[in-house]
């Protein structure tokens, strides 16, 4: 008989250098709380809660709908208020086994890049599943284990046998980085599904960063909405809490809001537990091994899954700088946002109590009255006001990861005063120094670079009347000066440039793109396409959207003429553009394979369509979207949560049948329940198939229906019709 597990590993195990998960008492461990063990009559296992059966058996713990579930936490956290309601307990919402399996759902999706239906999962995964909510709850899990998992990854590749490892292999298991355990991203994904209502509702809307529905084109628009009246601008990076935090920092930020103590001290185990790291020598020895297989190149068959599309890469080497850093706190894997934002959200509540603070109104002012209210043009947010010594003074602030830009209109004083209060708030609170350098006030004339668009001033010129030859006469007086948000092009050049699609600054050459040098044409042309796609996208809401994504679609067209010129010998891209036509649409062949009409292989389905390159020209490219911001903006979800709320608040619906009713209206509920009492009514009066059948088949076929007497038309007053009485 072959030695069991356990015996396998018990000299391995001896080793404290292996791994600090590694102590196993040598006898069986004693049964936990909430261990299932099947009991001696079987008759004995089917009582449990609530006469349902035993409460741990998976699939009978499987009972209700885990959207459901996060929903109502959901509504729950939306519904109270965050001053005065106590903090939520999450306790029963561990204990469920339905968001257990939701959480295994996703980090299978992201596993493997395919969903798993809940009716697909096996039972031995159930299984698996409940021993490590058990594991949770009597406070056994440990993160980075990766001898003794209690849920196994679903790759078979993955999903070794530490006991069939050898001495090598199971050494370099336990010392090499590699991806975190597959129960650890369970586990982070159910923490994450309980803290992200909680804390959604609790946020400042001053923050769009890592947060659903608040993406950078939010925070975009809402600075042109709001921050067109400052002159003076302090822009600070907090990166530094992002890369390394204090775990006491975020576990005190953490416990504000949440009590539960099973809660907190997973998320504090998996700031604790150290990650694998590798030893300097092993990342020497990893670049001369990858160099020398990146030197045999390969073609991927069609059929294979590639892991990201080229245009997909490319888009991503755009990401601007606010943009670039993500949270990735040793084994809190995809909760780390939510905790990076946890934190910050105390600079966020300190800014807006500043802002109070610093305001100071003027009723001679368009910016905000004695009441904070706008009394300008707000369907012209970003019409920039008159300034003055008497004017409003008032600060606003928003952040974006780490990074956040704040907005004074007054002084450079008062900004300078602040910036003073923001070094000793985040001395304090944060442990991070800043000073003068990494926090300058610049004006607004000299251009605020954020999230790669530039703030600054355009002023207003009117245009007079238009010329026969199509030109027309503009103003020179002004009649007003706008807050404009452009995309920065020489952000734009540094980007390209950084990812090889170009070289030089003041004349910009681009260079072919060997990366797409085995694929076919119509591939190139696709993939390019998305990415000006993307690139039109992003731009969206810039002033000079045209400009930056024609100057995009000059860079890519050049880059892949000079990469066909290569590929086919043609020499030149002069050569390209003769035979594929300015936008790169009609093939291009070689000279040696000779092949049969284009058209005629098109029409057989035997090629690809070749779409061409879009935004050749200018006026191709779609206009800037100046639709304005709505005041106190939501996302979608938040907006149909509070409206859910609302609705099912019984106050609320109080008031709308009183308005009803004084006005003389009738809801549609109402109408529907007279209109269906109305025909259960008439429908009494008429009278029974059978009978109308039988009359009918008395009568003479041929005889006009005009002849018909009262008791076949069903005639209530008729001395031999039934006499009915009326329901009350």
């Amino acid at each position: 008989m072959p030695p069991p597990r356990r015996a396998l590993l018990a000299p391995l195990l001896r080793l404290r250098g292996f791994s600090s998960l590694a102590h196993h008492s040598p006898l069986p461990p004693p049964p936990r709380r909430h261990q299932f063990v099947l009991p001696a009559d079987p008759a004995a296992g089917i009582q449990g809660r609530g006469g349902i059966g035993n409460p741990l058996d998976p699939a009978q713990l499987l009972r209700d709908d885990p959207v459901a579930i996060t929903a109502s936490l959901w509504v729950s956290s939306f519904r109270a208020q965050p001053a005065t309601a106590a903090p939520p307990s999450l306790s029963p919402f561990l204990s469920r086994l339905e968001l257990w399996v939701l959480a295994y759902q996703k980090a299978y999706a992201d596993e493997t890049g395919s969903y798993l239906p809940r009716s697909s999962i096996p039972a031995s995964t159930l299984s698996s599943l409940l021993a490590l909510r058990n594991a949770v709850l009597d406070a056994r899990f440990r993160f980075g284990n990766r001898l003794t998992p209690f849920l196994h990854s679903p790759r078979p590749a993955a999903a070794a046998d530490p006991a069939t490892l050898s001495k090598r292999k199971l050494r370099a298991l336990l010392t090499t980085p590699g991806p975190a355990p597959f129960q650890d991203r369970v586990v982070q994904e159910l923490l994450l599904l309980l803290l992200e209502p909680v804390y959604e509702a609790r946020f400042s809307p001053k923050s769009f960063a890592f947060r659903p529905g608040r993406s950078p084109h939010a925070a975009i628009r809402t600075i042109r909405r709001s921050f067109a009246p400052y002159l003076w601008y302090i822009k600070g990076d907090l990166s530094p809490l992002l890369h390394s935090p204090d775990p006491a920092i975020v576990v005190g930020a953490l416990i504000r809001d949440v009590r539960d103590k099973k809660v907190v001290d997973l998320i504090r185990s998996a700031l604790l537990t150290p990650p694998v790291t590798a030893r300097p020598g092993d990342e020497d020895a990893a670049k001369k091994k990858k160099k020398r297989k990146y030197q045999k190149k390969k073609v991927l068959p069609e059929g294979e899954p590639k892991p990201d599309p080229y245009w997909l890469q490319t888009f991503f080497g755009f990401a601007p700088e606010e943009a670039l850093t993500q949270p990735d706190w040793g084994h809190c894997g995809v909760l780390s946002p939510l905790l990076a934002n946890v934190c910050l959200d105390e600079l966020d509540q300190w800014m807006e109590a500043k802002i109070k603070e610093f305001y100071r109104p003027s009723k001679s002012d368009v910016v905000g009255g004695e009441d904070e209210v706008e009394q300008g043009n707000t369907s012209w947010p970003e019409f920039v006001p008159t300034s003055g010594p008497d004017k409003t003074r008032k600060v606003d602030y928003i952040r974006y990861g780490g990074h956040f830009l704040i907005g004074v209109r007054g002084p450079r004083a008062d900004a300078a005063v602040l910036r003073k209060q923001l070094v000793e708030f985040c001395d304090q609170r944060f442990r991070i120094k800043l000073d003068n350098e990494s926090l300058p006030i610049e004006h607004i004339t000299k251009g605020i670079m954020f999230l790669d668009h530039v703030l600054c001033r355009r002023v207003v010129y009117p245009t007079l009347r238009y010329t026969a030859s199509g030109g027309k006469i503009i103003s020179e007086k002004g009649v007003g000066t706008l807050l404009s948000v452009t995309a920065s092009l020489k952000q734009c050049i540094k980007q390209f440039r950084k990812l090889e699609f170009l070289k030089g600054d003041r004349e910009p050459d681009p260079q072919p793109c060997f990366r797409m040098f085995h694929a076919t044409q119509a591939h190139t042309n696709a993939q390019m396409n998305k990415l000006l796609l993307t690139m039109a996208e992003w731009y969206r809401y810039a002033d000079n959207r045209k400009k930056v994504v024609n100057f995009c679609s000059y860079i890519i067209r050049g880059s892949l003429a000079k990469l066909y010129a290569a590929k086919y010998k043609l020499r030149s891209r002069a050569k390209v553009y003769k035979i594929a036509s300015r936008n790169l649409s009609r093939p291009l062949k070689d000279k040696k394979g000779q092949s049969p009409e284009y058209h005629n292989l098109l029409r057989m389905g035997l090629v690809d369509s070749i779409d061409g390159l879009q935004y050749t020209r200018m006026s191709m490219v779609p206009d800037p979207d100046y639709t304005p911001l709505p005041s106190g903006w939501r996302p979608d979800h938040e907006k149909i949560l509070l409206e859910y709320i609302k609705l099912t608040d019984q106050q609320t619906v109080e008031e709308q049948r009183s308005c009803i009713r004084e006005e003389g209206l009738i809801t549609p509920q109402d109408y529907i329940s007279m209109l269906v009492w109305s025909y259960k009514k008439n429908a009494v009066l008429l009278p029974s198939f059978k009978e109308s059948d039988h009359k009918g088949s008395t009568e003479d076929l041929g005889s006009d229906t005009d002849e018909l007497s009262d008791k076949e038309l069903g005639n209530p007053g008729h001395v031999d019709s039934p006499k009915v009485a009326e329901m009350p």
